[in-house]
């Protein structure tokens, strides 16, 4: 079978690309080892963040450090036989964060920031998925004046500079907007200009199904069968495409170095679990205890309780203790019920050390391209990458400056 790009990677950034491609008059086959949506885009806190403009950044005062080094923090634990291969990485990252350096990372990563709502919003409005979004923004709560005062200088700074939009939360407020939340809560912030989720996998397959009506394939198969003139096995025999794009998020190392690319690509894990609601509770926002290192956000199953960041091998076992630390403390914040979920699900966020995506043309192959190391922007960045790409490849004008993503920085 012929087509003219073979995407490989049905997350939320593999999706969205052939998506656009499609729309652009290309036959695109999307190709998966599971059904679109089912991996990394499963199980993230369901949250378009046009607040992002400062990519997360690894923390440089010696206070957290030492907290972190203790491997007791609730927001971030390290498997110990890990961190020898995860040092070049985390070095760099943390070069990476110095404030200046952040600051010049955040003009070029807010380009794309920019463009996560609206076109969120037009993508799931042509799938027929707009229900799936909900445009109240999010929340960050707080349990202490040292912490909500940082945090409101920092939303302050983020309004100067880029515009976001937040609105400062006093307790009446936040009663008001959430009165099942706990009530010795001293404040919040609002992020207003986002918008979250009901159900990420759902917004994904939806995307993917627009996909298909729009004529393109998707097949279950092995990315990692591609080889030269871009041909890759699926179970419906081999496909041959004229370009290749590779979106396969915190796995895409694995068949870039395998083609002869080196890239500093790590991946923090996560984790989630979803509760029920004690009779007339309802959580209306998803909200981030800023202190707590944990989020609750309503998604159609229940409410899901997400933690916060793992380093471990990437073919470790499960160990959620985060989320076990958490639960205590998520339960005296809002009156959550019975775990609905078998065992904690456990994801990989694909990280850079300088936290932006690699999004163009691979550079050593002649019609490869890359799309991936969105870390925790994912499902935030998916569509205006894949736009992004679908411009690139066609020879468009770009939505936004794709000079700073290009592979070659590394």
């Amino acid at each position: 079978m012929k087509f003219d790009t073979v995407v490989l990677g049905a997350g939320i950034v593999g999706v969205s690309v052939a998506v656009h491609l499609q729309k652009r008059g290309r036959q695109v086959a999307l190709v998966d080892r599971k059904l679109p949506g089912n991996e990394t885009s499963f199980g993230n806190a369901g949250l378009i963040q046009r607040e992002g403009v400062y990519p997360y950044a690894f923390p440089r005062d010696l206070g957290t450090l030492l907290r972190y080094a203790r491997n007791q923090s609730p927001d971030v634990r390290y498997h110990a036989n890990a961190m020898l291969e995860a040092m070049p990485f985390l070095w760099q990252y943390w070069r990476n964060s110095h404030p200046a350096k952040h600051a010049a990372i955040a003009r070029s990563y807010s380009t794309l920031i920019e463009h996560c709502v609206t076109e969120h919003r037009a993508l799931a409005a042509d799938a027929g998925a707009s229900a799936l979004l909900r445009p109240i923004g999010w929340m960050k709560i707080f349990r202490t004046e040292a912490v909500r005062d940082k945090e409101t200088r920092i939303a302050g700074q983020w309004h100067q500079e880029y515009g976001v939009e937040f609105e400062s939360l006093d307790p009446a407020r936040l009663q008001q907007l959430e009165p099942d939340l706990e009530s010795s809560l001293i404040g919040g912030l609002r992020y207003t200009a986002s918008d979250s989720v009901s159900d990420p996998n759902a917004l994904v397959t939806a995307y993917a199904k627009y996909f298909e009506q729009l004529g393109g394939r998707f097949f279950i198969g092995d990315a990692n069968t591609l080889r030269d003139h871009w041909q890759v096995d699926t179970n419906a025999g081999t496909i041959a495409a004229s370009s290749a794009v590779v979106a396969l998020g915190p796995w895409s190392d694995q068949l870039s170095s395998r083609l002869g690319y080196r890239l500093p690509l790590a991946a923090k894990r996560g984790y989630h679990m979803h509760y029920g609601s004690q009779p007339g509770a309802r959580l209306n926002h998803p909200v981030l205890d800023v202190e707590g290192g944990f989020l609750l956000a309503p998604m159609t199953k229940g409410i899901r309780l997400t933690t916060g960041a793992e380093i471990a091998r990437h073919d470790a076992p499960k160990t959620p203790n985060q989320l076990a630390a958490v639960e205590p403390v998520a339960r005296r914040l809002f009156p959550l019920a019975e775990r609905l979920d078998a065992e904690p699900w456990m994801g990989r966020r694909p990280c850079t050390p300088d936290m932006m995506p690699i999004i163009g043309p691979a550079g050593n192959h002649k019609d490869l391209w890359f799309a991936f190391g969105h870390a925790h922007h994912g499902l935030t960045l998916g569509p205006v990458t894949g736009r992004l790409i679908a411009e690139m490849m066609t020879g468009e004008e770009t939505l936004v400056d794709p000079r700073p993503f290009r592979v070659g920085r590394f």
